[in-house]
């Protein structure tokens, strides 16, 4: 009995949080925000030079660029922070690797798998941190950037809460709650709009009629009105018809409305259950959202194990190759890696897998290699 209680006491001064842990931590997670602020900086940057060009479109001035990439930084901060998490991380053990400190703590005892358990730890916090932001911030910053620029480059079209889409054609007013884009059976881009609703005015201001229809889709640069109900005013009386379809004249741009409309990659995973649960009960593909939605549960895992991997090539000599290739051979894993996880994932959708089990089962896979690793290495 003594011998077990000494055997777990041992096996929790292992576990427990060490100064070693410390002095990982902050070399990693130092070099974790260097990278990562450098990352989200050149992006942001790239796609500011990109908005220059459009700035005096209607009413887009430069002071609104500057707003609508700020806005957009914590969604690229959310997007990038996998590839800030596996740079930085080999980055910071690089550091400790070339102060003699890495060796320092395999010379102590440490195993490899300890130490990037260490590693692990650190990033632990901040993914945490960034997974809440990705969550609550992210999405809503996103849809204010999306509306703040469409709506000073196009005055008629302008992007509510929740991705919901107010467009203008001349004097009728179009509303509709969700859209998307997709490709039907020929390959052809189409546009879909869901649960829209079609405001007709009078010079003057009054309502003269109401269509609301189940869906609005374009095809072949026509616009067709489903499952419609259609209400005109005159006078003091309405009048109200039902189709099944009807075509629909307007001059709306398609590919102004398709710039508009929200990914499903920028939503809350709020607003993707939603949207997949009014898709499903209205027998609509909710796949993108779906993929989306699986994404996001996933991201914290897919983060830790490639940060994880990643780490095995701080490891070694510096006479071996230097630090500028164990880092080139890291991020080659990890763009080896996203090929690898895409393919997958795309594999899965297309042949109706479970879109839990193929976004997981990267991860999984990644990180076994690496035990495998890790047990012939001890």
């Amino acid at each position: 009995m003594m011998a077990l209680v000494r055997a777990m006491r041992r096996g929790l001064d292992r576990m427990r949080f060490k100064k070693v842990d410390k002095v990982v931590a902050l070399s990693v997670i130092g070099g974790v925000l260097l990278a990562w602020c450098v990352v989200v900086a050149l992006d942001a940057m790239q796609a500011f030079v990109g908005e220059i060009n459009d700035v005096g479109t209607g009413d887009y001035t430069l002071a609104k660029a500057v707003a609508y990439i700020l806005l957009t930084v914590p969604r690229r901060m959310y997007q990038y922070f996998a590839y800030g998490a596996l740079i930085g991380g080999l980055m910071g053990m690089g550091a400790l690797a070339a102060s003699g400190e890495l060796t320092a703590l395999r010379a102590a005892g440490m195993s490899k798998l300890r130490i990037c358990a260490s590693v692990v730890l650190a990033l632990t916090i901040l993914t945490a941190f960034v997974a809440l932001m990705g969550e609550a911030i992210a999405p809503r910053a996103q849809q204010k950037a999306e509306s703040l620029m469409q709506t000073a480059k196009n005055r008629d079209i302008a992007i509510g809460k929740g991705g919901t889409l107010w467009a203008r054609d001349g004097d009728t007013v179009i509303n509709a709650k969700r859209g998307r884009t997709r490709r039907g059976h020929d390959g052809t881009p189409t546009i879909e709009l869901s649960e829209v609703r079609v405001f007709e005015f009078t010079p003057g201001g009054q309502l003269s009629a109401l269509s609301i229809a189940k869906t609005a889709t374009h095809v072949a640069g026509e616009w067709t009105l489903h499952d419609v109900r259609r209400t005109e005013f005159v006078g003091r009386s309405a009048t109200s018809t039902t189709q099944e379809t009807a075509q629909w004249k307007s001059r709306l741009d398609p590919d102004v409305l398709a710039v508009s409309m929200i990914h499903p990659e920028y939503l809350s995973m709020n607003d993707l259950a939603r949207n997949i649960d009014y898709m499903n009960r209205n027998r609509q593909d909710a796949t993108s959202y779906k993929l989306a939605y699986w994404s996001r549960i996933f991201y914290p895992l897919n983060v830790l194990v490639l940060a994880f991997c990643a780490v095995p090539f701080a490891f070694g000599s510096l006479r071996t190759g230097g630090l500028g290739k164990r880092l080139f051979m890291g991020m080659a894993l990890a763009i080896s890696y996203y090929f690898f996880q895409k393919s997958v994932v795309s594999m899965g959708a297309v042949y109706n897998f479970n879109l839990a089990l193929v976004n997981a089962l990267p991860s999984l896979l990644l990180a076994l290699a690496a035990f495998a690793y890790f047990r012939r290495d001890a």
